[in-house]
């Protein structure tokens, strides 16, 4: 199995090192996205104190031209701190710090969705927007096999492996139970995990989150995933379609609800918003993956638990839609809806975002709606 070299060095001599008292200093783990929109970037710095607020941190800055975001004849991001952690690999009192990215006029970087977003949420905080989302992934080897996979061909057929038990049904679950305690004691809001359908493929949820923290607390947690494989040698792909063929592609089915939808008699305010939805189905395809749906395409073909990207569909635990509405939403007639068409690769920012657009803002078109304020 192709392992990374740095994951067979000696952990316990590492270990000797990082049980050192550090004093009264303190480690910040600056995170942020790269002008690929997928990839995360990360450095570190000393403070003289723990920092108890976002407003503690200093800002800072990096090369952007060689994350993808700038030229090198002006090549000074500056690195604005949004939400703060705690740290699973150095752990207290050191942090890890998720930063938006500002050009050198300050404005927001091309690839720093988080602001709009921002923006966008708290026009409708009083709707108390609630957003879980399903991050499915798969692991790999290092040359880009599929881990626990047969090097000359395939496992059995998809079938024993979703919630699977036993060496030839879970591949990896080391690291999903090492990224799950790290995510627990970072302080994200992960709810759960489970293994997926297609063999080395496995998914975790975060959430319910409201507003603007479901997008920090999905970057984190997905940070959290790389630096777990990191350790243990392996890739986390956030590909939509990683192994083509007769196997599950990999989503984010993003829950969605407000207050309204929550409340006794909710059930039509979800029905009311999956009209919008219906209307606006080219709009949020485009969001849902970074390619603006090309990626999506891979995955949304109507087989393997998927609808197709060409069509709007929605249903009552249909999962083949989609929007699916649980089960126990329609008994209830409250809750919340799924939305089942984004990607894994997807920007969290844009999904909730695009989300609120249609179902608070009641925008239409096939364009977002820009507001003066």
């Amino acid at each position: 199995m192709a392992t990374s070299t740095s994951s067979r060095l000696n952990k316990a001599v590492k270990h000797q090192y990082m049980s050192l008292p550090q004093g009264d200093k303190v480690q910040a783990m600056y995170i942020w996205i790269d002008g690929s929109g997928e990839g995360l970037r990360c450095k570190t710095r000393t403070l003289d104190s723990e920092p108890k607020t976002i407003e503690d941190l200093p800002e800072w800055n990096f090369d952007g031209s060689s994350t993808f975001q700038s030229e090198g004849s002006n090549s000074d991001m500056y690195l604005i701190p949004a939400a703060m952690f705690r740290d699973p690999f150095r752990k207290d009192p050191n942090k890890l710090v998720l930063c938006e990215v500002l050009k050198y006029n300050h404005k927001p970087a091309e690839t720093n969705l988080r602001s709009t977003c921002k923006k966008i949420m708290n026009m409708v905080e009083n709707n108390h927007p609630w957003f879980g989302m399903e991050q499915e992934y798969t692991l790999l080897s290092t040359d880009g096999h599929p881990f626990g996979w047969p090097s000359n061909g395939f496992p059995g057929p998809q079938g024993p492996y979703y919630c699977g038990v036993g060496a030839d049904k879970a591949y990896g679950r080391d690291v999903v139970e090492a990224h799950y305690r790290a995510c627990l004691y970072a302080g994200v809001e992960i709810c759960g995990t489970n293994a997926e359908v297609m063999p080395a493929q496995w998914e975790f949820q975060v959430g319910p989150c409201e507003g603007i923290n479901m997008g920090d607390h999905l970057w984190v947690a997905r940070f959290i995933l790389h630096r777990v494989c990191e350790d243990f040698g392996v890739v986390a792909s956030f590909d939509p379609k990683p192994i083509s063929g007769n196997w599950n592609g990999a989503g984010c089915h993003t829950n969605f609800s407000t207050k309204e939808m929550r409340d006794d008699g909710g059930l039509k305010v979800i029905e009311e918003s999956i009209e919008r939805l219906a209307k606006r189905h080219r709009y949020h395809i485009r969001a849902y993956d970074p390619k603006g749906g090309l990626d999506n395409a891979r995955r949304l073909t109507g087989r393997h638990e998927t609808s197709n990207i060409d069509e709007f569909s929605a249903g009552v635990a249909n999962r083949g839609a989609s929007i699916r509405i649980p089960r126990a939403v329609g008994h209830d007639k409250k809750g919340y809806f799924e939305d089942r068409r984004p990607s894994a690769n997807c920007d969290p920012y844009v999904v909730t975002e695009a989300l609120v657009r249609t179902c608070l803002l009641r925008e239409e078109g096939e364009e977002p709606t820009e507001y003066t304020k």
